[in-house]
């Protein structure tokens, strides 16, 4: 792909089902009594993924346009694949699903590409053994082999990594324990899961865990739970929406209306560090939608980005990290348009994502003219500077190549986005959504 730079950004958005939503509302859809409706499901390969998933474990899905039926096979309905089941290269369709699969009463195997098979594993490996399912793994990776158990133990499981997917896992394994599971957490993390098991019915409490320090927090789920099918409306994702908000902050004149949007309260961190350094974008027109919080993003672009120049760099850390994984790779580009540039500490986990995103994003930004220093957990982007066109090489990651989509609308020159289609895996329509709103 071949980027010249923009002027502006001038439109009004609409944006394909958020991805963490729709696999989650799949999998607990396949767990329920009933028939589920599920409006404006994720376009991205990764939830193909799980739907792929779902149907060899005989789970009725039918597809028409952006909308599901799903028939939930109940709490024993799932049957035994005849092959393993390929997740692609998606590392959330894996851990939820190992979870799934670790209350049923088959062995199963779980696989994905060569990305996929290279992600750490053992973090859902440990908690559902000792819930009593067994499982062999390429030391602790995939393929994982799930000998599953009718009922599962249930037990209390502190996260050793922040991660909402670890979480889910063990939550969606407590449906089928016998008593109350519940997880502990030190860090916020993305609270999906827990709100798609509530609008199904399950027994799930949540709350500050009050004999941990700090600001613990807990879930809980009591098992066995049976869960009934419900309607699903999933707003636009977020994650996708960061990309065209952070690009009409940086563009003078640009004016954005980002509609339809998940704002659910442990993914908006984004939007608050933008606010932060000085941009503006709003959130209008919210409310409550399938259990979710729904709203209106509006963006104004200004060339006064952050009013006097800063001495110390933008610093993002610690219990920040979970809530904007995902956004780190745009916002270190955002940082090099920032007086006094940005430093991400504490987020070694962005090691192991579908590529080195740290190592990444430090090779892409140097390539495009401005100065990073690298940590083993992070990275630092001096003051601002005129980015250069170059060309990018994503390593197949779909948010490093659409984090430096946004980077080349602001460079002099063109810039090449080699494998570009590898945005597919998350947002297939973001170069042909990108096209309808940029002004050159």
């Amino acid at each position: 792909m071949i980027l010249r730079p923009a002027k502006r950004i001038r439109g009004r958005l609409t944006l394909p089902g958020d991805k963490s939503i729709s696999h989650r509302a799949a999998i607990i859809a396949a767990m329920s009594d009933g028939t589920a409706l599920l409006n404006n499901y994720s376009t991205s390969a990764d939830c193909a993924a799980t739907l792929s998933c779902l149907l060899a474990l005989g789970v009725s899905v039918e597809r028409h346009g952006n909308d599901l039926i799903i028939q939930g096979a109940g709490r024993d309905g799932l049957r035994t694949p005849r092959q393993p089941l390929d997740c692609a290269n998606s590392g959330t369709t894996m851990r939820l699903l190992a979870g799934t699969l670790a209350g049923q009463d088959f062995a199963t195997t779980l696989t994905g590409d060569q990305s996929l098979r290279g992600r750490p594993m053992q973090r859902v490996v440990a908690p559902l053994e000792i819930m009593g399912a067994q499982i062999s793994s390429n030391g602790g990776r995939a393929p994982l082999t799930i000998a599953g158990r009718q009922p599962l133990k249930a037990i209390d499981y502190k996260l050793l990594v922040a991660s909402a997917q670890v979480k889910s896992c063990v939550l969606l394994a407590g449906l089928n324990a016998a008593g109350k599971t519940t997880v502990i957490e030190n860090e916020v993390t993305r609270d999906h899961t827990e709100r798609m098991l509530t609008l199904f019915g399950a027994p799930i409490e949540t709350g500050s865990a009050e004999r941990e320090p700090g600001g613990a927090r807990f879930a809980s789920v009591t098992g066995p739970a049976q869960l009934r099918a419900r309607d699903v409306s999933i707003p636009g994702d977020i994650s996708s929406a960061a990309f065209f908000v952070a690009a009409a902050s940086m563009l003078p004149g640009s004016v954005l209306e980002v509609a339809e949007v998940g704002i659910n309260p442990t993914r908006v961190l984004f939007l608050e560090q933008l606010r932060a350094m000085g941009f503006n974008v709003q959130v209008r027109d919210e409310r409550e939608q399938s259990n979710e919080p729904v709203g209106s993003i509006d963006v104004r672009g200004a060339a006064n980005r952050n009013g006097a120049a800063a001495q110390a760099p933008f610093m993002i850390t610690g219990s920040l990290i979970p809530q904007l994984i995902d956004e780190l790779p745009l916002l270190a580009v955002v940082g090099s348009q920032v007086e006094g540039g940005i430093e991400i500490r504490g987020a070694k986990e962005l090691r192991v994502k579908e590529s080195d995103r740290i190592a990444t994003t430090v090779r892409n930004l140097r390539a495009m003219g401005a100065a990073v220093e690298e940590f083993p957990d992070g990275l630092r982007v001096a003051g601002r500077v005129k980015l250069h066109g170059a060309s990018v090489e994503p390593d197949g990651d779909h948010r490093i190549a659409m984090a430096f989509t946004v980077a080349a609308l602001l460079a002099d020159g063109e810039t090449e986005i080699k494998d570009a289609g590898c945005v597919a895996v998350s947002f297939p329509e973001f170069f042909e959504l990108l096209d309808s709103i940029v002004e050159r």
